[in-house]
């Protein structure tokens, strides 16, 4: 009796070494922002991670990306 179950229904795609992570920061502008229930001038820089979802968790992902905002948000403490 022949299988009807084909090898290509078991195939996952396998991830290539040029799908890297990148984190892309856009251009800092100037934004209205709430600060201490006050309206205040603040420089905002969009932040992006691309990543492929079969290598990188996407809980990590976010943790990685709120980590370096928060560096980038202090420059001079993250430089001592």
């Amino acid at each position: 009796m022949r299988s009807t179950h084909s090898a290509c229904h078991d195939a996952r795609p396998e991830p290539t070494p040029s799908a890297t992570p990148a984190a892309i920061a856009g251009r800092a502008q100037l934004r209205m922002v709430v600060v201490d229930g006050a309206p205040a001038v603040r420089r905002l820089l969009p932040l992006s991670l691309s990543y492929d979802h079969r290598v990188i968790d996407g809980a990590a992902a976010a943790r990685f990306t709120a980590l370096l905002g928060q560096l980038l948000a202090d420059l001079r403490r993250t430089m001592l």
